[in-house]
């Protein structure tokens, strides 16, 4: 059995296409056992997701035993060759194509150095190794200058090393249409978040403890976890203060709140919460 290549069925379609497609491109082969092309095809696409060595994974469906999920994904005659990437069709082909046809498609759905420097800069900010991830940026930017992806990285760290200023200049130089609109929107929303906390935030918080009513570093708090992305954290502190008072810095905690929501965007869980917790202090 090849570690690079699997069959898949309604069983294991979610866990190694959606899911592994998050990780490392798909391709899935479509086949049926009556199909000559695609027993010529088939051991290409074998030979060469071994020689890759597990930079995409062969996922190899029959097509006649799988037909809802042929049908889901458009399949109208054999061999189809689907590729898959973070979830969604990447691109595809119908029929057997010579080895060197093959190569070249699999070879635009594969990162480039740059990319793959990226990703490991991503993991690194994940992990709070901001410093570490600048470097690998920098690096995956010298590799390619025009990895947006490689800049909103550097923006996201700096943001989390509060050079907010730093960031607001690598924020401006982003080309908005190669880099996604969600993203882009929350970005945009953190760093006018950092832009109004001046404060330490150990300050705040010490400020707090002493006068729990102290409302004015409650909200700084709130942006202070805005910046770093302790978005619960940020809620609770407003949440508090329309608790306290609702008029406060003309319903300053409220319509925070909903800044924060509409930041969240995709975020239902946390947003459904507090929203019922505002309605909750509001009525």
């Amino acid at each position: 059995m090849s570690t690079y290549s699997v069959d898949v069925g309604a069983d294991n379609f979610k866990e190694v296409v959606l899911e592994g497609s998050k990780k490392t491109p798909v391709i899935i082969d479509f086949w049926a056992p009556w199909c000559a092309p695609c027993r010529a095809l088939k051991p290409v696409l074998e030979k060469l997701a071994e020689e890759y060595g597990g930079r995409f994974m062969l996922a190899k469906i029959n097509s006649d035993e799988n037909q809802e999920i042929a049908a889901s994904l458009g399949v109208r005659s054999i061999p189809a060759v689907k590729a898959v990437v973070d979830g969604k069709l990447a691109d595809e082909f119908v029929g057997a194509l010579p080895e060197g046809q093959v190569r070249a498609f699999i070879d635009r759905l594969l990162p480039s150095p740059s990319d793959l420097v990226c990703r490991q800069a991503d993991e690194l900010v994940a992990a709070g190794r901001n410093v570490d991830a600048l470097a690998l940026l920098d690096e995956a930017l010298r590799l390619n200058p025009k990895n947006e992806a490689a800049r909103v990285g550097r923006v996201e760290a700096l943001l989390a090393l509060n050079r907010v200023d730093e960031a607001r200049a690598e924020f401006a130089a982003l080309n908005p249409v190669h880099v996604d609109d969600n993203r882009l929107s929350v970005l945009k929303a953190r760093l006018e978040f950092a832009g109004r906390a001046t404060e330490d935030y150990t300050q705040l918080e010490t400020r707090i403890a002493a006068d729990p009513k102290d409302l004015d570093a409650r909200l700084e708090l709130a942006r202070h976890y805005v910046q770093k992305q302790a978005y619960e954290s940020a809620l609770e502190q407003l949440l508090q203060i329309v608790r306290i008072d609702r008029k406060f810095g003309d319903d300053a905690g409220r319509k925070t709140m909903i800044e924060v929501f509409n930041l969240l965007g995709g975020q239902e869980e946390i947003v459904a919460k507090y929203r019922r917790l505002l309605a909750s202090a509001l009525y």
